[in-house]
């Protein structure tokens, strides 16, 4: 029924129209010369300028870099802010510290923009780990934009990407609440005790939508744990997950690894109570030693994977492109998580992600139709159990 749901959404949708429910937009990228255009879902590369265009006051953006190509799919959107710097409008902009150097094109742009301030967050100073890997605006405190996408050419015609521009007043404010937290944080040459409580803040799990955050420690009044809530939406399936992620990988970026065990727990006890799961991720999870975490998991009967392979572009090789990043998933088909957070350890303990809820069945459909796209195409592949994969190039 689900299926049957999103494919009667796809039908006689006109081209570039937008799939909106209340409140929400389901926004897509996805690599130019694959099969894997979605008509009825407008393109970052095109919403972003017009969200940005719109802006009266201001605009806040949180992103992990910022790199531009000249006259490449970036551009409208870079064009957009300078047009709103010189109308006025107060931007606002954090970067992460790690990825500065590879942002200098961009980060000599934005600098370039009539009275836009911009802020460089050492994530690691300030809280002994992570990075800030979050790619979020909000414009004029009433609009604003969650997604895997990345300030980065080749997140908008390069990478298989999803997000979601938000006018739904809650959840707009807690994006806002996150950067003006952030905000305040970023660019301190010490580290920052976090304003939490001992404990992770729970989500308004009755509200119809909302955001989470990681880390707890650093998260707003108002916003609740995005790894909690992961675990929780996961334990909270009754018959089927479909899900999308760049990687699965239940280890710590630290020296040795260590087992991270909060996704890979609640996915295999869902599989244990019976539910059916549909993971597909990207071929840079067939690295070892990720690969073999993930074959483990496959071997469970509930369980099925497949592995997303983009071929290169015909202009050559692309570093770090081709690719799906998307980060999602539609949980009993009635349930949306939607979010920046990789499923592997290192992001949703100790970086700064977002990740959006919303319980609205025809969105959960329509993204769950984006899944069955892509693992039904020419890209994806069954995962196989027994086999050693080649190292992937990134």
């Amino acid at each position: 029924m689900k299926l049957l749901a999103a494919l009667l959404l796809l039908c006689g949708a006109p081209a570039s129209a937008a799939f909106k429910v209340p409140g929400f937009e389901l926004v897509y990228s996805y690599p130019k010369e694959t099969t894997l255009s979605e008509s009825d879902l407008r393109q970052a590369k095109d919403v972003w300028p017009e969200m940005i265009d719109q802006a009266k006051r201001e605009i806040d953006l949180e992103e992990f870099y910022c790199t531009p190509r000249p006259a490449d799919a970036l551009e409208p959107t870079l064009q957009a802010l300078e047009r709103a710097g010189r109308r006025g409008v107060k931007i606002r902009v954090i970067l992460e510290e790690i990825l500065e150097k590879a942002s200098a094109d961009g980060i000599a742009r934005l600098l370039n923009i009539p009275g836009l301030e911009l802020k460089i967050a050492d994530w690691r100073a300030l809280t002994g780990a992570g990075i800030v890997h979050a790619k979020f605006f909000v414009v004029d405190r009433a609009r604003a934009y969650v997604g895997s996408q990345n300030l980065d050419w080749r997140s908008l015609n390069q990478i298989h990407e999803m997000g979601l521009a938000i006018d739904w007043p809650p959840v707009v404010a807690q994006a806002q609440a996150v950067f003006d937290h952030d905000w305040r944080i970023a660019g301190s040459s010490v580290a920052v005790a976090p304003d939490n409580a001992a404990r992770p803040r729970p989500a308004d799990r009755s509200a119809r939508a909302y955001l989470v955050a990681s880390p707890w420690r650093y998260d707003p009044p108002g916003v609740g744990d995005s790894e909690r809530e992961l675990a929780r939406l996961i334990g909270e399936a009754r018959e089927e997950i479909d899900a999308q992620n760049l990687e699965y990988l239940p280890l710590t970026y630290t020296h040795p690894p260590r087992y991270y065990p909060v996704i890979d727990t609640a996915l295999r006890a869902a599989a244990a109570r019976g539910v059916k799961i549909n993971l597909l991720v990207s071929n840079w999870t067939t690295e070892e030693p990720g690969v073999k975490y993930l074959q483990s998991l496959a071997v469970l009967p509930q369980i099925s994977v497949r592995v997303i392979t983009i071929p290169p572009a015909k202009e050559g090789p692309i570093p770090f492109a081709r690719v799906a990043h998307s980060k999602y998933m539609v949980v009993d088909g009635k349930t949306l998580w939607l979010g920046t957070s990789n499923w592997r350890g290192g992001y949703l303990d100790v970086s700064r992600n977002l990740d959006v809820i919303v319980r609205d069945q025809a969105l959960a459909a329509r993204a769950d139709a984006v899944q069955r796209h892509l693992w039904n195409s020419p890209y994806s592949a069954p995962l196989d159990i027994l086999r050693t994969y080649p190292k992937p190039g990134r």
